[in-house]
């Protein structure tokens, strides 16, 4: 399965690519009209430092209701973490590279974050998510409590396909974000009360 993945990464990597250009300000559109609204208050939103390809949502920290309130990922230690960041703050590469918040900054509890973003290269009906072979996100969403975080893969649509191979430790997403706003997957789709 590794060399299939490795296949799908690449393919969709450079699909993604394509597609950046077109759906890049359709995606941060809908993600500062739809994500505000799914936080609850006082918690705040993980993000992630954009790779080539992957959408900037950095700018969700500009909008007054989430100032404060951003939180991006840091690999130290051989484990993801979340420290609290706005525009301006230092950064440093964190051990696979990544810009993240100084490590003066303290790591947040999973109690502090009420929503997580994954940026994904492509994503399947049964939440599936295909990254970069990590099991970063994978590792943290499967560990309590961090598996009771609300979490959304953010994907452009033209990624987006009816099945992804999946290992055991792959961890379902409940939703994701794309051009057209947020969904969720059918099977947890809230029910409407009469």
């Amino acid at each position: 399965m590794d060399g299939q993945k490795a296949q799908l990464r690449q393919a969709f990597k450079q699909r993604r690519l394509t597609l950046h250009a077109a759906c890049a300000p359709s995606l941060r559109a809908q993600a500062i009209q739809g994500l505000p609204g799914l936080l609850p208050p006082d918690r705040a939103l993980g993000l992630y430092w954009p790779l080539s390809g992957e959408v900037d949502l950095r700018c969700l920290a500009k909008l007054p209701v989430l100032a404060g309130r951003i939180a991006l990922p840091c690999i130290a230690g051989g484990r993801l973490t979340y420290r609290h960041w706005s525009p301006g703050d230092p950064t440093s590469p964190d051990e696979t590279g990544i810009p993240a918040p100084t490590s003066a900054a303290a790591n947040l509890e999973a109690r502090q974050i009420g929503l997580l973003l994954a940026p994904a290269l492509a994503f399947d009906q049964a939440g599936v998510r295909l990254g970069y072979g990590g099991g970063w996100f994978d590792r943290l969403r499967q560990t309590p409590p961090w598996d009771q975080v609300p979490a959304l893969a953010v994907v452009p649509s033209g990624c987006l396909v009816e099945q992804l191979p999946a290992d055991p430790w792959d961890v379902p997403f409940p939703g994701w974000l794309d051009e057209q706003g947020v969904h969720w997957r059918p099977e947890l789709q809230p029910v409407e009360q009469p």
